[in-house]
């Protein structure tokens, strides 16, 4: 699908969840039958249960009730780059405050911001090159580019975002300096994404845009339907760990959080991220859908 009609894609299933969702207009509305997640927490228990040498942190959560179930949620895990996504929304509510320009330019200083790994900027950045705080957050999101994520986070300050994350809801926030974070820290932060759309649609829609033009599509989206729209943001490291965070636009909507450790092939960690998502998108389909 063109980015444009991602980009509208997101913007009409937006207005869609805005108009119908209890998450957006308060009580569930009396004629939505209350769903019950209890058997799709046992399928994920069950499938979770064999790969007992691994461990993981799951949310989940229903758009259309706000009905939330979780394993682990509250387990303190590694974040990897899925911490990219939310560092994105602080960047996107100042740009959206008018706090800051997308055309902002930040330089770059090799010794701070140099870091190998996954993106496109270690081979091309020079000392002292300036770039917009939109083609950082571009590639920080959509090839996980580690140089971008550090020049816009130390640019923006590691304690405003810090604070940031805590005023969304957030528990688990680099404690030590590490970092860490929950499968419902994340969930909120997702749900944080949701909420820029409908409060403020260009700087919103432009965060799923990214989100859901990533070059990395093994987690979330891996075995879904492909005119299914998944904004997300993946992380892993070699240390065995394997994350997916973000929402995926089903008939009936909803957030979803894997995070995962103690994984001995990465590969298979981001396969398992794709199983258990369509377990959780099989028992959606098959519910009532919005109305």
């Amino acid at each position: 699908m063109a980015p444009k009609k991602i980009y509208l894609s997101a913007a009409l299933l937006l207005f869609f969840l805005i108009g119908s969702c209890s998450a957006f207009q308060g009580p569930a509305a009396s004629f939505q039958q209350e769903p019950d997640y209890a058997p799709l927490k046992k399928k994920i228990e069950e499938f979770v249960a064999q790969r007992p040498n691994n461990t993981y942190g799951i949310y989940f959560q229903d758009l259309g009730s706000g009905k939330s179930i979780g394993i682990n949620e509250n387990n303190p895990m590694t974040a990897a780059s899925t911490i990219k996504m939310p560092l994105s929304l602080y960047l996107s509510t100042l740009a959206a405050e008018k706090k800051i320009s997308w055309d902002t330019r930040f330089t770059y200083q090799q010794f701070t911001d140099y870091e190998g790994g996954n993106g496109v900027l270690r081979y091309y950045a020079r000392e002292g090159d300036r770039y917009s705080v939109r083609a950082l957050n571009t590639l920080s999101l959509t090839v996980s580019d580690n140089i971008a994520f550090r020049m816009l986070a130390r640019n923006l300050g590691r304690e405003n975002f810090i604070s940031f994350l805590k005023g969304l809801g957030g528990k688990t926030v680099y404690p030590g300096g590490r970092n860490l974070t929950t499968a419902r820290d994340m969930g909120l932060y997702v749900q944080g994404i949701l909420d820029l759309a409908r409060l403020h649609p260009v700087e919103g829609n432009r965060l799923l845009d990214d989100l859901s033009h990533s070059i990395y599509h093994a987690g979330l989206p891996g075995l879904l339907p492909e005119n299914v729209m998944v904004a997300h943001k993946e992380g892993d490291l070699d240390e065995g760990v394997a994350d997916d965070a973000g929402v995926v636009f089903s008939r009936r909507p909803y957030i979803l959080v894997v995070l995962s450790s103690g994984v001995e092939d990465l590969d298979e960690g981001f396969r398992d991220i794709a199983k258990i998502s369509k377990i959780a998108y099989d028992y959606q389909e098959k519910m009532r859908p919005l109305k």
